[in-house]
């Protein structure tokens, strides 16, 4: 098959977003998806706190729309919890979905949508890598709004979500282009309550996304102008965010940049960096995904540079990250470690998760059995040796 040209690119989102400081007070005025929804949120209380929860009632109210409230979302969300909210969305006549809070709630939406309108079948179905069945839904999944209170997976904007099966150590993702989201709300106002390093975390899961992007086979010249302007937003207002919370002009960036990712990852595939730290958080669950993806970032993308895959897009990634007038691939690998220093997060331990240096390898079979989708996006050829290895030097 011909390498797809640098200029074609295929985009679809019917997704409406409302970005910017106050947008969730302007829900009311759109035309929501349904007459009840299933609202749901994690089981913490940061929605309470930064009062992201009251609004959004109030913004139903004022729509005229019944809800019934589910926080049932944890962190790394299970398949059991989502396949029970999408049950009791069914069992309690939901005709919608509104998914309120940060990446793990945005993901929990696609596959609660999808149990919510097809009940009687199991999730792993839906699935396709792993153990998954990889069949379609019969039935619509039920419409979804999303509200995001944290910057980091872009989820908001796309059809996409990761879900965990304990049993089988699988982290995987799910997605149906039904799943797309009809209405998309981006409020900065509510992620000033977020933690410095929750903050660092989500910032550089969307900084990733952008990254793998520009690493991809298929990057075209729609999502690379996209990415690049996410990644420099990323790089000159992370810090901030970190240091000050509650600067706003910081947080709006941020957002700006996470949920360009969530475009982005529309246009072009994600790398095997995210099918590896999937790897990492389905064997340890307490797992951070952004601490993750932080701490095998360097070596992931240094494989590359090594091997001359990409160099010009390293390049340009470098030029928009600190070193305008790069023309080393290098230094790319310069401002991703000084990026992390200056978050805070660069000295992350994968032994202080539990890791074990001798089952490196066992992460790189499941890397690829359960996420290989994301494999061919790679700018060069990657063994299941290689995957190892580059987990062993990131190991300490």
């Amino acid at each position: 098959m011909a390498a797809q040209s640098f200029t074609s690119f295929v985009f679809n989102s019917p997704t409406k977003l409302l970005f910017g400081v106050g947008k969730l007070g302007e829900l009311h005025n759109e035309k929501l998806p349904g007459k009840k929804a299933l609202l749901l949120t994690s089981r913490g209380r940061s929605i309470y706190r930064n009062g992201s929860f009251d609004k959004t009632v109030e913004e139903l109210r004022k729509a005229g729309a019944e809800f019934l409230h589910s926080p049932s979302v944890v962190e790394n969300p299970g398949k059991e919890d989502c396949e029970a909210a999408g049950r009791l969305a069914h069992e309690e006549g939901c005709d919608f979905i509104v998914a309120l809070g940060g990446g793990a709630v945005l993901d929990s939406s696609v596959a609660v949508s999808i149990i919510a309108a097809n009940p009687e079948r199991d999730l792993w179905d839906f699935v396709r890598g792993g153990t998954g069945k990889g069949m379609t839904a019969p039935n619509d999944p039920l419409p979804i709004v999303t509200i995001a209170t944290s910057s980091g997976t872009g989820s908001e904007m796309n059809e996409w979500g990761v879900i965990s099966r304990t049993d089988t150590h699988e982290k995987i993702g799910l997605g149906d282009p039904r799943c797309k989201p009809r209405i998309a709300v981006v409020d900065p106002s509510y992620m000033t309550t977020v933690p410095p390093l929750y903050t660092a975390y989500q910032g550089f899961d969307a900084l990733f996304h952008n990254t793998e992007v520009m690493m991809s086979r298929s990057l075209n010249i729609m999502s690379e102008a996209i990415a690049l302007s996410a990644i420099s937003n990323i790089a000159g207002y992370l810090p901030i965010a970190v240091r000050d919370g509650k600067n706003l002009e910081a947080r709006e960036h941020v957002a700006y940049a996470s949920t360009m990712s969530g475009i982005t990852m529309q246009l072009t595939s994600c790398t095997a960096q995210h099918s590896m730290e999937h790897a990492m958080s389905a064997y340890h669950r307490n797992l951070q995904h952004g601490a993750g993806l932080i701490m095998i970032s360097y070596e992931f993308a240094k494989f590359f540079i090594d091997r001359r895959a990409c160099d010009d897009r390293f390049i340009k990634m470098a030029r928009v990250m600190g070193y305008p007038d790069s023309a080393d691939p290098r230094d790319f690998l310069k401002a991703l470690r000084h990026l992390q220093e200056k978050c805070g997060v660069a000295d992350l331990r994968m032994s202080e998760y539990g890791f074990k240096k001798d089952e490196c390898m066992t992460l790189a079979k499941c890397a690829r059995d359960t996420m290989g989708v994301l494999y061919p996006a790679n700018p060069c050829g990657m063994t299941d040796v290689d995957v190892a290895g580059i987990f062993e030097r990131s190991f300490r």
